[in-house]
């Protein structure tokens, strides 16, 4: 049965940016860090919260090659390389397995909102041109395309992907591709609201907002499920996180008057964390109004709040 790359939680690495939109590299390393002291178990550079559509390619390789410097092989390394073009795709994996990434993460084509078949040679012709794992991130809100569990077990056994970051509500489409693979396919709960069903399912791990956010305590949920198998202890820890995801998704269910989860997750990491800055434009920092919110939830969670530092 092939290995999953890790076993644990995932935190998408922040890109830090000057106001003007330049990369300020000189606060990666830092975050990088903090993360690792965090106990994460690996960390993916360009993911969501690491803002890849708002940057160039040539910014994206930096970043990469940047983290990967940072990162120094003490975890394993998945970097996004999403474009919609397959050909930037394809361009993007070659230098992030060149500069050393143990896996990649890719997003399916958005925008066009290509067929299934589509998707599907889009990922074929990916793992034609690299050598290493594919991590398909299924993420049906931000692309329009919902791959059903047969077209991904149709990849999978053709090795054009190795696992799935499965960013559905449902925590049932994690346990569908565990249960059709005897846990052979990798999967990853990439949605922070079916997470701990997920993890009772069995999947390998956790890849989305909370793990990025508040780190820490989204390791301790993965030991007291899949490791201490403690679920009261663990039903506890996930009521205390439950306000910090309903604070992050609270735009997309209050006809967008909330605050966008990016902008939480930028103002949470520079009250506990080493500064890193705000998000690009469009996305604008949290809202005043939310921000004692925010920090009452990250103390209820164990954490020492400072002073932000955006900018």
């Amino acid at each position: 049965m092939p290995k999953p790359l890790f076993r644990g939680v995932c935190a998408s690495s922040i890109t830090p940016f000057h106001p003007d939109g330049n990369l300020r590299l000189e606060r990666l390393k830092p975050h990088i860090d903090w993360l690792i002291g965090q106990r994460v178990d690996a960390i993916s550079p360009l993911g969501s919260s690491g803002e890849f559509p708002a940057m160039e390619c040539s910014d994206r390789e930096r970043m990469l090659a940047a983290a990967l410097e940072a990162i120094a092989g003490r975890v394993p390394v998945v970097a996004g390389t999403h474009d919609y073009s397959t050909a930037r795709t394809i361009r993007l994996s070659k230098f992030a397995e060149t500069a050393g990434a143990d896996a990649l993460l890719i997003v399916p084509p958005y925008y066009m909102a290509p067929t299934p078949a589509q998707v599907m040679d889009h990922y074929r012709r990916i793992a034609q041109a690299v050598s290493i794992p594919i991590i398909l991130y299924h993420n049906i809100p931000l692309t329009s395309v919902d791959l059903t569990t047969e077209h991904l077990l149709k990849l999978f056994e053709e090795r054009a992907i190795a696992g799935v970051k499965m960013s559905h509500p449902e925590p049932d489409r994690q346990c569908q591709l565990l249960q059709a693979t005897n846990g052979a396919f990798t999967v990853y709960a990439g949605i922070d609201t079916a997470a701990f069903e997920g993890l009772c399912h069995g999947s390998h791990g956790w890849i989305s907002g909370i793990p990025s956010t508040v780190p820490a305590a989204a390791r301790r949920l993965y030991e007291l499920i899949a490791i201490e198998g403690d679920l009261p202890a663990a039903r506890l820890l996930w009521a205390k996180l439950a306000p910090l995801m309903r604070l992050q998704f609270e735009a997309y269910h209050s006809k967008g008057e909330g605050a966008h989860w990016f902008s939480s997750m930028k103002a949470a990491l520079n009250m506990i964390g080493p500064p890193v800055g705000d998000p690009q434009p469009p996305i604008q920092p949290l809202p005043e109004n939310l921000r004692k919110t925010l920090a009452d939830m990250l103390i209820n969670l164990g954490y020492e709040v400072h002073s932000e530092m955006g900018g």
